[in-house]
Formats: C-alpha cells, sequence, structure tokens
C-alpha cells in the first residue's frame, strides 16, 4: 500500500472520530446527557486515537511509521474497548451492586492519586449504570464498544498487513528473491 492510500486511510479515521467526538459533544451540551465517569474516560480514548489519526495524515510516515502509529491506535482502540466492555457490563448488572453514594469526579482527582481515581471509576455508580438515551436500542456505550471494536478491527488489519509486506519486501530495498545462478 502506498503511503498516499496509507494517509486518506489515516484521514478517514480522523474525521470519522472527529464526528463521533462532536457527536459526544452534541448529546452532552445540546440534548443534556451528563457524562458518567466512563464516559469520560471512553471520550479521552477516542481523542487520543483520533489525535494519533491525525498525526499520522498529516505526516504521511513510511512503513515503519504507519506501524508504529496503528499500534498506538490499537491501544487507543483497546483502552476505549474495556472502558466502553465495563460500562455495558455495568448497565446489565443490578443496580443494587453500586455505590449508592460516590464522591464527585473533581472531588476524587482533588483528594486522590490517579490510580486510585481510575479504580473507583471502573467500580461504577449509579450514573454509570443508567441508560439514558438509545439510539435503534443500543446505549450509548454499546455504540461507544461497537465503535471501538471496529477500530480495532482496523487497526490489526493494518498492522498485519504491514507485517505481511515486510516480510515479503525487507527494509533495506533488496530483494527478498534470491538471483538465479544462471543470471
Amino acid at each position: 500500500m502506498s503511503s498516499d492510500c496509507s494517509r486518506s486511510l489515516f484521514f478517514t479515521v480522523f474525521v470519522v472520530g472527529a464526528l463521533v467526538l462532536g457527536g459526544s459533544y452534541y448529546l452532552e451540551y445540546s440534548v443534556g446527557l451528563t457524562p458518567c465517569g466512563l464516559c469520560l474516560l471512553q471520550r479521552v480514548c477516542l481523542a487520543l486515537l483520533t489525535g494519533v489519526c491525525l498525526m499520522a495524515a498529516v505526516q504521511g510516515p513510511g512503513r515503519s511509521g504507519s506501524f508504529l502509529y496503528w499500534l498506538l491506535g490499537l491501544l487507543c482502540s483497546l483502552a476505549g474497548t474495556v472502558t466502553a466492555w465495563r460500562q455495558v457490563l455495568l448497565q446489565s448488572d443490578p443496580v443494587h451492586h453500586l455505590a449508592t453514594c460516590a464522591p464527585g469526579l473533581a472531588d476524587l482527582f482533588a483528594s486522590a492519586p490517579w490510580f486510585s481515581v481510575l479504580q473507583q471509576m471502573f467500580n461504577g455508580s449509579l450514573d454509570c449504570a443508567q441508560i439514558s438515551w438509545t439510539l435503534f436500542d443500543l446505549s450509548l456505550p454499546e455504540w461507544s464498544l461497537l465503535y471501538f471494536v471496529a477500530m480495532m478491527i482496523l487497526c490489526i488489519c493494518q498492522l498485519l498487513r504491514l507485517v505481511w509486506s515486510a516480510v515479503r519486501r525487507p527494509l533495506g530495498g533488496e530483494s527478498s528473491h534470491r538471483a538465479l545462478a544462471g543470471d
């Protein structure tokens, strides 16, 4: 795959990510949905993925740079998938297992270390378990999970394509086929 085709794929992923990010801000500020801690973590993963793809589209990296960018995209997608999956599990869990009164995110960040805040976010609260909006009978975390899984599949396919092309054609420019003795 040429560098131009790789750039256009990175740009396409950037545009889709920007649209999804814009949709989440629309739902927060126009519709009035308040994001919980897990929603904010998913938004951070989405913003990181979108930023990585924008940098890759602007730079137009070669084979090794593309490998690095797709690997970073895979890590962002994996983090988003884990976060969205946790929220989907919380929404399907009975509500009585969750903390009824959890401190706000601002209070958590002011008083506790980062790891402790992440752990409390993944434990969940009633805010994370409430389904406040659906589209085609799927909640926002389920849509987020679908998006992140699709991005993971894309990143894995691109990484495998790059590895396959590296095996078939080495980086140094020499041919991977032996010259015939009679040539």
